[in-house]
Parts: C-alpha cells; structure tokens; sequence
C-alpha cells in the first residue's frame, strides 16, 4: 500500500514493448458474465525498471479500482493495452529544465519521469511541486524525500488540510506565489507537466500562464477524483 487508498500493483507483462515516462496503459477486467470493465492508469516505474508497476487510487464506486486495490491477488490476470500517450511524455533526452506539478494521484506520470532522471544519473534541472490534503496522503513520500537529495532535483510539498508538528513545506493550495518560489522563472524556457484533478490542472496552468510561461511549454492530463 502507499497510502490508506491506494496501492502499486507489479505486473508481468508478456512481450512488452517498453514505455516512454509519461504514459499510460488501459486495463481491462472481464466477469464471468461477460460484463467487461476498462480505465486508463498511467505508469509509475521508470523505463529502465526491471518491473512494470502501477499506481492504483481505490474509487469507492468505481468498477476497476476497487478491484486492482482490494482483491487482486498474486496470479490473477486481466488485459494491459499500451503503452499510450505521446504528448505528455518525457525523455532524459529531451532535455530540460523541467517542472513537475502533481496532484493527488496526478503524482504517478511524475514519479516515472523523477524515476527515470533517477536512473539515468540525470543533472537536468529538475522541480516537483507535489499538493496533497495530508502527508499520509502523499504517494511515494520516503522515495520523494529520498530524491530531494540529489543534485539538480527540488521536491516541494503542499499540504492544504492538514499539516504534522514541526511542518516546514507550503500548507495550502497552488498558487502563483508558490509555483514562482519552486520555479524555475519563466525565461528558462522550462518543459512543464500538470497532472491532477481537473480543477487542480486548470488552475496551476492558468497561473503558469499568467506567470509568463509559454502556453505551449505546458502539458497537462487530467485524472478523476482525489484529494490535492
């Protein structure tokens, strides 16, 4: 489990092709009856990581989630199409800087682009500005406390609910002052990824744009309910 509603399943998938950080997959569940079931989750391992994960978010009345987080056991199978996804994709290749604004769940495609600067001993300039409602509800918190120590990566936190003893990191939601403080400014020409609620994503594009960065520097994919 990462957090109390979410868990990262490992999966052997035959004759993978290999991913791009960024992308996603759809998963479909088939029942005896025939009914079938399909989401999209984007990848949460690296491209160079010998296991291909995904992050899975519980929806209460959703008709995956709910199963890949709570019954899955080891050896059951269902159906991966992918991987998916161009746009909002990146590559140690692609050069940088690079900034990362995650939401909730919205973290994942992050994560597999922080994993695969991770692996690949990167020195881009890399900035992840993470937004959760509490620390128990950031995913993947002691790999990204981890990360805030190497060279060229900044890992920001804000938590806009609730905050523990002694918090020093932001303690509400995005705005253009704290999206300026984790830079990098805008003449830096940066590539930027938003990933979250779609409040969460128009609004921190909104205010990266009123920020003077380049609407077409600014990718953004919108996932479903979570907390950020």
């Amino acid at each position: 489990m990462e957090t109390s509603h979410a868990s990262t399943i490992v999966l052997d998938v035959e004759d993978w092709p290999g991913h791009i950080a960024g992308q996603h997959v759809d998963v479909r569940l088939t029942a005896q009856d025939g009914y079938q079931a399909q989401r999209s989750y984007s990848i949460a391992s690296a491209p160079e990581d010998s296991r291909f994960a995904l992050t899975v978010e519980r929806i209460d009345d959703g008709e995956v989630s709910p199963y890949l987080v709570g019954e899955l056991r080891v050896g059951d199978t269902f159906e991966v199409r992918g991987p998916i996804g161009g746009p909002f994709s990146w590559r140690v290749e692609s050069g940088g800087p690079l900034l990362l604004v995650g939401g909730g769940s919205g973290l994942v495609p992050l994560m597999a682009m922080a994993r695969h600067h991770a692996a690949r001993r990167s020195e881009i300039d890399m900035r992840l500005l993470v937004s959760a409602r509490s620390w128990e509800d950031v995913l993947y918190h002691e790999e990204l406390s981890r990360q805030v120590r190497r060279d060229g990566v900044d890992v920001r936190f804000t938590l806009t609910r609730e905050q523990p003893a002694g918090w020093g990191g932001f303690a509400r939601r995005i705005d253009a002052e704290m999206l300026s403080a984790v830079g990098p400014k805008p003449s830096a020409k940066p590539a930027i990824f938003v990933c979250g609620p779609t409040p969460f994503v128009e609004r921190a594009a909104n205010l990266l744009v009123e920020l003077g960065h380049r609407p077409q520097a600014i990718r953004a994919e919108r996932f479903g309910p979570t907390g950020s």
